[in-house]
């Protein structure tokens, strides 16, 4: 074992949330909640999953926290942004997802938490309304303002470190344009010409963080971090940059369950897959163009794990479907639908069928606390640019797609990384291989 040299994880560790809403409120009460002894982490791999170091004798099981210097729930401090003024607590209410019992014991945390004016651009999320928007005029002003905001929280509760986590509604899609998003002086060309069209305001958020020394996550499909300007500002702001799209309810289970087909050799013909959802999500997600982003996010996941060039008899020409459908009485309760046609032994059909009723915040929210948890670790350790490491938390991982390279969405492949790059920050080898 080599000695580990990342740096320890002392003082606060601020959360900056672009986002109040249901995923939002439901991490920050259940963080709240955990560290009173209320309540448990329940699918935080950080709190719970074990990693095997050594091998032979010296072969141990061991939590991430006993690997590598994790910060503690009880050093972090939450601030958000939001296009809604309401505070943490009247937010969670509204949102519905948990119970009164477990937001109020937390109630006077959760009422400090007031969210900052949110660098919003309506044609970028036309179904939302609020009017806790700053006053910008240029994209290049709302990176300005974002960086003063950063600098303020900082300062204010005393962060030794920030994490900068988008949480908010998936934006319209941002088509990759080479001339705008190749380099960073482009990049920065178009916000300061103000160039609407190419610049998102998740790209300002992104920006503000990187440049303010924060990593920055991308839990929504958004376009945002993953073009070549914003590797190479995370490069030269040596600050690690992971996303996109939170991985939490019918894409975990097709990384989880497309292997099985792959692994037994089955054929496959047709992959349908259906959601209903009534949250904030949902809503802006009825939006055509916003759907769009979240489309190629969810598409791209079976490609990549069953390939018509390495098994073009079993995987040369099936149908895939992705749908969302908003539908408000089920609320952040959504349902997702998969029924698979697959086919076996002399070409005859099968049938599979997945009903998933799950609550999206609560697979949400310990996902949240992972990423944030980890790219500070990823921070400390001196890793920047795009955390491969952190696929498993995402559904359209990071990859270098101007190189040929192709994401691995394969979970259990997304696991060996994970626990490979925890074991060598560690200071142990990294022995899984990743077939």
């Amino acid at each position: 074992m080599e000695q580990s040299v990342v740096k320890p994880a002392n003082g606060k560790l601020g959360i900056l949330i672009v986002g109040n809403g249901a995923v939002a409120t439901t991490f920050m009460t259940g963080v709240l909640m955990t560290r009173k002894g209320l309540t448990k982490p329940v699918g935080a791999m950080t709190q719970y999953d074990k990693v095997r170091v050594g091998k032979g004798d010296a072969k141990k099981y061991l939590k991430y926290s006993e690997i590598v210097p994790l910060a503690k729930l009880d050093d972090i401090v939450f601030g958000c942004w939001d296009v809604y003024p309401q505070n943490a607590y009247q937010s969670a209410v509204y949102a519905e997802v948990l119970k009164r019992e477990d937001i109020d014991p937390v109630r006077d945390e959760l009422e400090q938490i007031v969210p900052m004016k949110a660098a919003f651009d309506k044609n970028y999320a036309k179904r939302l309304d609020g009017d806790n928007v700053k006053d910008c005029k240029t994209r290049w002003e709302m990176v300005e303002a974002l960086r003063e905001d950063i600098r303020s929280f900082r300062e204010e509760k005393q962060c030794d470190r920030v994490v900068v986590l988008w949480a908010a509604s998936t934006e319209i899609y941002v088509p990759v344009d080479e001339q705008v998003h190749y380099t960073l002086a482009a990049l920065e060309e178009a916000m300061k010409a103000d160039d609407r069209a190419h610049i998102a305001p998740s790209m300002c958020y992104a920006y503000a963080a990187l440049v303010e020394g924060c990593p920055f996550v991308m839990g929504a499909p958004n376009t945002t971090v993953d073009i070549p300007a914003m590797w190479e500002l995370a490069e030269k702001t040596q600050m690690p940059i992971a996303g996109k799209d939170f991985k939490t309810g019918q894409t975990l289970v097709k990384s989880g369950f497309a292997p099985i087909i792959g692994t037994r050799c089955l054929g496959l013909e047709g992959w349908f897959s259906t959601n209903i959802l009534g949250n904030r999500d949902g809503l802006v997600l009825d939006e055509p163009a916003n759907f769009h982003t979240k489309e190629v996010s969810k598409l791209s996941t079976l490609e990549t794990i069953l390939k018509a060039d390495e098994q073009p008899d079993l995987y040369s020409d099936y149908y895939h479907k992705v749908r969302i459908n908003y539908y408000p009485p089920r609320n952040d309760n959504k349902e997702s639908w998969d029924n698979i046609d697959i086919r076996g032994w002399m070409g005859y059909p099968m049938q599979i069928k997945i009903n998933f009723l799950c609550r999206d915040s609560i697979l949400a929210a310990p996902v949240c606390l992972d990423l944030c948890l980890l790219i500070d670790l990823a921070a400390r350790a001196g890793r920047w640019g795009t955390q491969r490491f952190l696929s498993f938390f995402l559904k359209s991982p990071m990859h270098n797609y101007t190189v040929g390279e192709e994401a691995v969405n394969h979970l259990y492949r997304q696991h060996t990384m994970l626990k490979n790059a925890i074991r060598e920050m560690g200071g142990y080898e990294a022995d899984e291989e990743i077939d």
